[in-house]
Formats: structure tokens, sequence, C-alpha cells
């Protein structure tokens, strides 16, 4: 038996296993039979973004739903973090999202929530795992007459816009501010633009026409030049750039600067910390976060805990730790307060609250965080054995860490839902590290591409 589920659902090339239509229909089927109670319908929402083949999946995974006597409601293009809060609010009792977030338009994924809109634990998707590759599937077909049905949720972007209008503010407007988007062609298209328009803002929108296949293609998050280039052409006052399916974000100051995700982290720290909302005066990081995030919110008086990469591992950590506020370098922050995962514009939103309430430019918000250079480098692998075990590459980071010794550090790592190993080096210059970063990439190279 193969293992689906990674570290953020199940991913692959659509049309290739495991993103097959096949197996998108056992999906929803094994995701129905979990969730199906005795006495009660049970009700899924299925979401999707921009790519063209979340029409093949999202046919496939309604089908299997409806073929275990569990109704299925579907939202159309939305954000990863909308169907979150459409499965909570709506009371259902799973939301699943297809979308493979910030990969190329040939990659797609499938994600699950729970009925309280976190994402499903461990044990929840061993269950749908097993289920999927048991011999004994077709004991639970329910009769014809009690199979599901389908409804379409039309105001379904109405209500998610509602929702994210909430978390600004009632005592401020954004009536002046002048904002950029990015929507990286994707599921947040249309419901960024209108948000920020709905509170007051002058609204300008990048890369807002999806045609299934350019999304993330130049754009979004994690390609901001254009960006920063229209916040400066514009005389803005700030930009945003979100990812395919909306959960993450990344600012781009007035100066036409990029920001972080753990500069927007250390941002909106302080300014919890200012208004009282900091519980247990503590921020979860990850072991990616740069070094210049912890040195900030030590000189802040703030405490962090650091996580394993991954949302998951970030929401986990808050939720035992009692934090209001926890993110990652790549723009995914959670605020809990708000939401149950992470959420690109309700970050935005955080950071537009900053700038409100200092009455400062986000360019002197930013100089809280100095960002130590860092070199992140991404190897395609053939294969993923455990790093520890290849005497070239242990070699290689042994000799980084003892050039840099309190200088820098160094992280090399397996993406968790990609086939490739990701070379991180931070140091006290650009020039050293990047060699070093370079050094540990060619060993990695050598052995593993």
């Amino acid at each position: 038996m193969g293992k689906l589920f990674g570290t953020d659902g199940i991913r692959g090339i659509a049309n290739e296993y495991p993103m097959t239509a096949e197996m998108a229909l056992n999906i929803g089927r094994a995701t129905a039979r979990l969730f199906k109670q005795k006495g009660h319908v049970a009700k899924v929402i299925v979401g999707k973004d921009t790519r063209i083949s979340g029409y093949m999946f999202e046919s496939a995974l309604v089908s299997g739903i409806c073929s275990m006597g569990v109704n299925s409601i579907m939202v159309g293009v939305m954000p990863t973090p909308g169907i979150a809060f459409l499965t909570s609010s709506m009371r259902a009792d799973a939301g699943i999202v297809i979308s493979a977030s910030h990969n190329p338009f040939q990659d797609n994924g499938i994600k699950i929530f729970s009925s309280l809109g976190f994402k499903l634990p461990d044990e929840k998707e061993l269950a749908i795992e097993d289920f999927i590759f048991a011999n004994d599937k077709d004991k639970d077909r329910p009769a014809p007459g009690d199979l599901g049905k389908v409804n379409r949720l039309d105001d379904a972007r109405g209500r998610y816009i509602v929702f994210l209008k909430h978390a600004f503010p009632k005592e401020y407007t954004l009536e002046g501010t002048r904002i950029v988007l990015d929507c990286a062609n994707g599921a947040t298209y249309r419901i960024a633009p209108e948000t920020f328009f709905e509170l007051g803002a002058q609204v300008t929108t990048l890369f807002d026409h999806p045609d299934g296949v350019n999304i993330n293609v130049n754009c979004g998050s994690q390609h901001p030049e254009k960006l920063a280039h229209e916040v400066v052409k514009r005389k803005a006052d700030v930009g945003f750039a979100f990812d395919g399916d909306g959960d993450r974000v990344i600012a781009v100051d007035e100066r036409g600067a990029v920001l972080t995700g753990d500069q927007i982290l250390a941002v909106c720290a302080k300014m919890m910390k200012k208004a009282g909302t900091l519980t247990n005066n503590l921020v979860v990081r990850t072991v990616m976060s740069n070094i210049g995030l912890g040195i900030a919110l030590h000189e802040m008086g703030i405490d962090s805990v650091m996580a394993n990469v991954g949302d998951r591992s970030v929401l986990e950590e808050m939720r035992a730790k009692g934090a209001a506020i926890g993110g990652e370098d790549s723009g995914h922050l959670i605020f809990l307060p708000h939401h149950t995962t992470g959420d690109g514009i309700i970050t935005a939103l955080q950071v537009l609250t900053a700038m409100k309430r200092e009455r400062k430019p986000l360019s002197e918000l930013a100089k809280g965080m100095t960002v130590f250079p860092q070199v992140l480098i991404n190897i395609d692998v053939k294969a993923r054995p455990d790093l520890s075990t290849v005497p070239e590459i242990v070699g290689a980071i042994k000799d980084a860490e003892d050039a840099l010794g309190n200088r820098g550090r160094v992280l090399v790592r397996y993406s968790g839902t990609q086939n490739m190993c990701r070379v991180m080096v931070e140091g006290p210059t650009k020039e050293e590290t990047a060699k070093h970063c370079e050094r540990i990439a060619d060993a990695v190279k050598t052995k593993l591409a």
C-alpha cells in the first residue's frame, strides 16, 4: 500500500497516479464513509482553485461522495481558507479543496478539512487511505434511493467576504488607501479585490484572468517582482501577492521592497503585543524562519517557539502552547483569533491594521526586523534516502556549519510535497552564504539528482 497523504494533503501531476479521476472518486467515497453517521445525512463542501484539472477532480469527488449516500455542496472556485470557513459556518461534516497551492498548473492536490475547519489529523487521513486500499469497498454501497444529492452554493463568495471583513477593525477604514493586488491567476482573483474594495480601498489588481493554465506563472507570492514594480509606478501604499489557493501572502512596501513572511510575522506580533492580544506573549515560527526573526522577537520582549515546516505543524504547536499567531517565511501565517488556518487575505488585513494603528508606512514597520542573508536552492531528486546516511552531503553540511559558527545556520531537508531537496543557508554576507549553499547543493546533485 502506498502512502497518499503528504505534509499538505495529496498532491501530484494531474491525470497521473495518485492524482487521477479514479483516485479522486475513491477519495470522495472514503471521505464520505468516514464522516457518515447513522440518523444524520452528512454533507461535504467541495471547492477548487483555477486549474483546468479542477473540473475533472470536482466531478469525480462529488460522484464518490454521493455514491456513499452523503450530500455534496459545490462552491466552485474558492480559496483554501474559504473552504475551511464555509465548512465550519455551514456545519458541514467535512470540506475538500482541490488545489496544489503555489505549484504549477499541471500539478493538483486534495486537502480535507474537518467540521471545525481544521485540516484532518494523521489518524483520519490514515483511515481514508485504509478504505481506499481495502478489498471490501463495495460492502457499504447504499441502495439507489439512499444516494446523496448535489447542491451548488451560489452565495459562497459573498459569505466568505463578509467573514473576511470582520478581520479588519471597524474603527478604521481603507478609504484613500492605494493597494495593488497580485492574485496569481488563482483562487483569490475575485474575492480579494472585492474584499478590499468594500473596505474602501483604491484597488489595482494584477493577474486576475485565470485560464486554467496560467495559475502561478511568473506571478503570485513566489514571483512578486511585477507587483513591486506596479506599487512604485502607481505610488501605492502597499501591495500584496497571494499564491494559487490564497492561503499565503507576500507584502510589498510603498518603496517596492518585498517583505517576507517572517517580516510580516514580526510586524503583526509587535502590533498584537501592543494591543494586548498576543496570548501568552508567544509566537510560533518554524525551522525555516530567518535568524533575524528570532532576534527581532527577543528584542521586542516576545517569546517564540519553533515548529517543523508546514502549516499543520505550526497550528499544532499554536494550539498546544496557546499562541494566537504563528507562521512560515513563505507567507503562510495563521491568526487563530480570526481563522482556523492560514489565510492570505486575513494576513494582508492584519498588515493594514498595523499600518493604520501605528500611522506609519510599511517600510517603517518593517525596520523592526533585520533579515539575515539567506540563500535557498531547490534540487529535484530521484531518491530520498535519509540525508544523514550520505557521507558527502553530511560532510558538506559540516564544513559550512564549522565555517559559519554562530554567524549563520544550515538547513537541508526534503520537500513535503515534491521530489525535491531544499538547501537553505543563512550567513553574515550574501557572498559567503551563497558559497556554502552552492557547495552543499552540488553534493546533493551529485548523489541524489
